[in-house]
Formats: C-alpha cells, structure tokens, sequence
C-alpha cells in the first residue's frame, strides 16, 4: 500500500511511503509575495497531479490546520487544501486530515512542539535530514499514517 501525506503551505512538505521506502521533501508554489494567488494554486495543482500519478497512494494524509498566524497563511493553506481535495476526489484517493498537535504530540511527545523539534525528531525517529519544518511535518505526518494504518490492521 503506497501512502502519502502532505503539509500544506506555500512550501509544501511531501512524504511517500510504499513498500518500506520513504521518500520525501517540498515543494514551493509561491516564490514572490507580490505573486498572484491564482499562479500559486494552478502550479500547485500540476505538481501535486505529477506527483499523485507518480507515486499512486491509496491514501493521502495531510496536517489539518484548524488556525493560522496570518491572512496570507489561512489564504493558502485554504486554496492549496481545496486543490488536494479536488484532485484526490478525481482520482479516488481517500484523504485524512490529522490535527497539528496530534501531529506534533506523536513525533515528539509534545504537542506544541517548536519547528526545530519537529526537525530534530524527523532525524532521530525516522533517520531523514530535512531541509526544512516543511519536510519535518511531512515526515512526521506519514510516520503517523503508518501507525494508524498498523493499528487497523491488527483491529
């Protein structure tokens, strides 16, 4: 079973993992901040379709944000989140949000864990040097998928 996962923001953080191996890193949508919203979202919504084509997850589990620190932050998270769900219905992908502290809990033991611990735990959990929090999420969020899948399993 292929199962991938995302955190979304203009820095998108991506993991995949089938068949033991776990790939991962981000992508970014919006280089400028005077760039448009609408070239964000189209040149998201072409990689993320390469990318689902490419990997095939049954799943797609992502870092559900229920608040932001900024407008420009709940824009894009919102937009970005509306083009997963688009493109995850068009191809039968199911999808699970899961909430940040959850997230965040299970990969280091605290809940409002900083972005240099979910780098840090990224490392000594999972073996991956990230390159940035957006990876590190990633990261955290497929080792959260992979439990909860086991967990189903032996259910």
């Amino acid at each position: 079973m292929t199962i991938c996962a995302l955190d979304l923001a203009t820095t998108t953080g991506w993991a995949s993992h089938a068949s033991g191996i776990l790939i991962s890193g981000s992508y970014k949508c919006r280089n400028k901040a005077k760039e448009p919203w609408g070239s964000c979202f189209l040149s998201f919504k072409r990689w993320l379709r390469e990318w689902l084509l490419q990997e095939k997850p049954e799943k797609l589990y992502y870092e559900e944000v229920r608040r932001w620190s900024s407008g420009d932050a709940a824009k894009a998270y919102c937009g970005l989140r509306a083009v997963m769900l688009m493109e995850c219905e068009l191809w039968g992908i199911e999808v699970v949000g899961v909430a940040v502290g959850t997230i965040k809990k299970h990969a280091t033991g605290s809940g409002k864990a900083s972005k240099d611990e979910m780098i840090e735990a990224a490392w000594r959990r999972w073996g991956v040097r990230c390159k940035d929090d957006n990876q590190a999420d990633a990261i955290a969020v497929i080792g959260l998928a992979l439990d909860l899948e086991k967990q189903k399993k032996h259910i």
